[in-house]
């Protein structure tokens, strides 16, 4: 699972935005909302997001995959490197992080951001 290229996934998605908060950390956000974090560390080592409430068990039972800290009450999970996720499942699981960020925004920023 390649971290970086998984930053490059989120700089990818419609109005995305990147930041550095809390002297550490990268910060995707859409809308001034995080979607996405990880530390500005080069290679990262980790990504948290946030994830549908009916996976967040599923997904933290798996090795690798922890409840994140401070926003797992947000169903936000934490991917270590032993997590057993290949690129195309992160990916998917960033995909869908953005989109369930997405949807909490206005309609008219949707439609600021789609254009």
């Amino acid at each position: 699972m390649d971290f970086e290229a998984a930053k490059d996934i989120c700089r990818s998605l419609p109005g995305c935005t990147e930041d550095t908060k809390w002297d550490n950390d990268t910060v995707f956000s859409v809308g001034a909302r995080m979607f996405a974090v990880t530390s500005k560390d080069l290679p990262a080592q980790g990504f948290s997001f946030k994830v549908d409430d009916e996976r967040f068990l599923e997904l933290t039972d798996r090795p690798g995959i922890i409840p994140a800290p401070y926003l797992a009450r947000a169903k936000w999970v934490h991917v270590t490197p032993e997590a057993r996720l290949d690129d195309d499942e992160l990916a998917a699981l960033l995909r869908r992080s953005y989109e369930l960020v997405f949807a909490r925004l206005t309609r008219k920023l949707q439609r600021e951001i789609t254009g």
